[in-house]
């Protein structure tokens, strides 16, 4: 069999295609060969098929089957996290690839109540530049994972034990503020603890996993008080109070992007960022 960009030769190992180990995967995440079938769009046969050709080409069985029902091997069992994790390897590999060869755009990543002050000014400034491209925000709350998959290009993120392969540029310092409701007993308050903030029902250690608007609402709503960066307090209006919170870490903010991998549009907002003040650091 000829090796192709779909194939790939390990250690004198027959040939494994890609489209076997998503065969793989999709079987064991449904654990039925029908449903799996359905869900790629083929017929049960050739999936079938698909499966114990893997197996022999691997020398070990990936599935336990009955008349009744599948399960993993515990080889399978191995052999799966290791698919995914190939999987989406070449699957951010690609995007990035993608991303730097059709145009000058790049994508950052952010957490939403987090460094939006410093977000705000460093896009500004990078629009200002001379030959800047767009820039797509993607909010999130894995912004490591969105560097490491190919789904960001460069991450506005709080400084973290996680960043291995990762290169960082410190941004500053950002304090926290407890986001309430402009009616609220605690709103008049100079400064709260966390101690007052837990004996709140409504609030919430955890920032939903939400736009930033959709929780500045239901915070102005009622519904919702969580701990924010201060650099919110901006986009907060009239109807939600930002107080600060004394006993809660700072935040530790820095822009992070792989190491190993060059982007023009990138270095340009990396020189940029370099440029700006460093709240609390100065």
């Amino acid at each position: 069999m000829t090796a192709s960009a779909s194939t790939h030769t390990l250690g004198g190992m027959n040939t494994i295609e890609v489209r076997e180990l998503v065969h793989f995967t999709t079987v064991a995440d449904a654990l039925h060969f029908g449903a799996a079938a359905s869900s790629l769009g083929i017929s049960q046969p050739p999936l079938s098929r698909s499966i114990a050709r893997l197996e022999r080409r691997l020398g070990f069985t990936l599935f336990h089957r009955t008349a009744r029902r599948i399960s993993l091997t515990p080889a399978g069992d191995v052999f799966l996290a290791d698919c995914r994790r190939l999987l989406a390897d070449m699957d951010g590999a690609i995007r990035r690839a993608q991303r730097v060869g059709k145009s000058a755009s790049l994508t950052l990543a952010a957490r939403p109540g987090a460094g939006q002050r410093v977000l705000t000014e460093l896009l500004r400034s990078y629009a200002e530049r001379s030959g800047s491209g767009p820039v797509e925000l993607l909010y999130c709350y894995d912004e490591v994972a969105a560097l490491h998959t190919g789904a960001a290009d460069v991450a506005l993120m709080c400084a973290t034990s996680t960043i291995n392969g990762l290169e960082l540029l410190e941004l500053g310092d950002e304090r926290p503020v407890a986001a309430l409701p402009a009616g609220h007993r605690l709103a008049a308050r100079s400064s709260l603890a966390m101690a007052d903030l837990h004996r709140l029902p409504e609030f919430s250690v955890p920032l939903p996993n939400e736009p930033l608007d959709a929780i500045v609402d239901r915070v102005a709503h009622g519904q919702l008080v969580v701990v924010v960066g201060e650099g919110v307090a901006d986009r907060l209006g009239a109807a939600v109070t930002a107080v600060p919170v004394v006993d809660y870490p700072i935040t530790h903010l820095v822009l992070a992007w792989p190491a190993d991998q060059a982007h023009a549009p990138r270095a340009g907002l990396v020189r940029t960022a370099q440029g700006l003040p460093r709240p609390g650091r100065n």
